[in-house]
């Protein structure tokens, strides 16, 4: 027997609510958020008060997400990134409660220095692996890096590792007091 919330889903989703709908507000929020932060289209000055130009903002944010949603392919890889990073948010997040439930003192646990950019560099590498994979790229990556692989490619890569570790040490210095 179907309940009545699962009947609910299925009229909305009968409707597009998932495949047009969401998406176009998804695609329209963000698009409208980085045109009104970075100020593209510049800025109108009305009674003294420096605003940005709404009405072009959302007029492209608008046209954007149309032929984002009228495309069935960003609107599928918009669904499978989206619902990766959920889960990836999901995991982090019962990461953190464990972290939590298992710290002592009465401050807790706080990511501090490397292992803070260690977590962040881990999140960002599973948030690119995420985009790579709902674009249909990771499969073909690996089916090249498994015929193409030899011992001069794994020691380009390490050296190529090396000298951006030695850069990034270089360039970053050390902290100033």
């Amino acid at each position: 027997m179907v309940s009545a919330f699962r009947g609910v889903i299925e009229f909305m989703n009968n409707l597009g609510l998932y495949d047009v709908v969401l998406p176009f507000l998804l695609v329209f929020t963000v698009v409208f958020a980085v045109l009104e932060k970075t100020k593209v289209f510049g800025t109108a000055k009305i009674d003294d008060v420096e605003t940005t130009k709404k009405n072009l903002d959302a007029i492209v944010a608008f046209v954007i997400a149309f032929f984002v949603v009228a495309s069935a392919q960003l609107v599928q890889v918009i669904t499978k990134i989206s619902s990766n990073v959920v889960l990836m948010i999901l995991f982090s997040l019962f990461f953190m409660i464990l972290v939590g439930m298992l710290a002592t003192g009465e401050n807790g646990i706080e990511l501090e220095g490397g292992w803070k950019a260690a977590f962040f560099g881990i999140s960002f590498a599973v948030l690119v692996l995420i985009f790579l994979g709902a674009l249909g790229w990771l499969p073909k990556m690996w089916d090249w890096l498994a015929k193409n692989w030899n011992n001069e490619i794994g020691a380009g890569v390490f050296l190529l590792i090396i000298v951006v570790g030695f850069m990034a040490l270089a360039i970053g210095g050390s902290k100033k007091k």
